[in-house]
């Protein structure tokens, strides 16, 4: 399939700029790939599409206020400094994208806090935006990380054209984060309240985490019109033997078994074997999914509504199967669903 066919018009208005003021009660719609039925539901009535022994697959990432503003020396100028990957702890080296990039080269220093509490040299060019940076601090680990967790700010997509607010550290998250490292969230987990996991626990629903660190890949646009060629970026996985087991217990049982996003899907379809069962796994991915696709694990799917063309859209359709998930959508929009990160969710069954 070509990426021109996932393209479709979306009002503005339809982009959501804040969560639902409760989490469990953002819109779903749910479709039901055997029958093309499509329903309009409530969030927490989800509960009534899964049973005891089905199973759950979340991604227990957690974001971390990423986005810095900070001053380049002698001019003063103002430069945003997006913290990409940590490279090495001891000597607090840093991945970063930095914006206006033109003013920024090697040696630079640049100066964060009212009271220039931080400071970072730029010691090498990536690409044409991304920077390698060495913080120069005399400090522990424990207490650089709390510097950035003040002077930081929540990395919301650049999409919502808002000012970021004290509350979006909270719901720019999910509720069963766990393991920092990503620099955006796993948005369709974001949509569960703890009242909502506690009354799937009591319903005897099996929940398996596995963790992958989203990176700002997630929001690359795809530049390719041969899907084949193109190449997402790598982020890193773990994926427990708990996890696997808790997984290939409810396959073998032929129960339920629904990845809660399209970072779980990536997750799972990295470290899947030959008879189809979750593997263990430590290390990276950059998977691209993309019609058509064989699924070897999850029989039914948790996802937000995406941006036109995006890994994400593809990928929902190559699950869901295109020309439904392309009716689903064109519902959506005519029903006024909230899209992207903020916005409804969709359960594909």
């Amino acid at each position: 399939m070509k990426l021109s066919e996932f393209s479709f018009a979306l009002p503005k208005e339809l982009i959501a700029e804040f969560p639902n003021a409760h989490r469990d009660e953002s819109r779903l719609m749910v479709v039901n790939r055997k029958t093309g039925k499509i329903e309009h539901k409530v969030f927490k009535d989800i509960l009534s599409y899964f049973g005891p022994q089905d199973v759950l697959i979340l991604n227990d990432t957690k974001v971390f206020p990423a986005r810095l503003y900070g001053r380049k020396e002698k001019t003063g100028a103002k430069i945003e400094v997006f913290l990409l990957r940590e490279l090495n702890k001891d000597s607090f080296l840093w991945d970063v994208l930095v914006d206006p990039a033109r003013k920024i080269r090697i040696g630079n220093k640049l100066y964060f806090g009212k009271d220039d509490e931080l400071v970072a040299e730029v010691i090498d060019n990536t690409t044409s935006r991304g920077r390698t940076l060495r913080f120069l601090y005399d400090g522990s680990y424990e207490e650089f990380k709390a510097l950035i967790e003040t002077l930081g700010e929540t990395p919301l997509p650049k999409y919502i054209k808002r000012e970021v607010k004290p509350s979006d550290r909270e719901r720019y998250q999910t509720v069963y984060a766990k393991h920092e490292g990503a620099v955006a969230a796993p948005t369709a987990g974001m949509h569960f309240s703890k009242e909502l996991l506690k009354r799937i626990e009591l319903k005897g629903i099996e929940l398996a985490t596995v963790t992958l660190h989203v990176g700002l890949g997630t929001f690359r646009p795809i530049e390719v019109e041969d899907l084949s060629k193109h190449k997402m970026d790598s982020e890193q996985v773990t994926i427990s033997t708990q996890a696997a087991e808790i997984v290939n217990r409810g396959k073998d049982h032929k129960k339920k078994v629904c990845a809660v996003g399209t970072t779980v899907m990536r997750a799972i379809e990295t470290s899947v074997s030959t008879d189809g069962h979750l593997k263990p796994y430590d290390g990276w991915t950059n998977k691209f999914i993309f019609p058509p696709y064989d699924f070897r694990l999850a029989n039914c799917m948790v996802t937000n509504f995406h941006v036109p063309g995006s890994s994400l859209l593809i990928m929902v359709c190559a699950f869901g199967g295109y020309d439904l998930m392309m009716k689903a959508y064109t519902e959506a929009i005519k029903n006024k669903y909230k899209f992207f990160s903020y916005g409804d969710a969709m359960l594909i069954i």
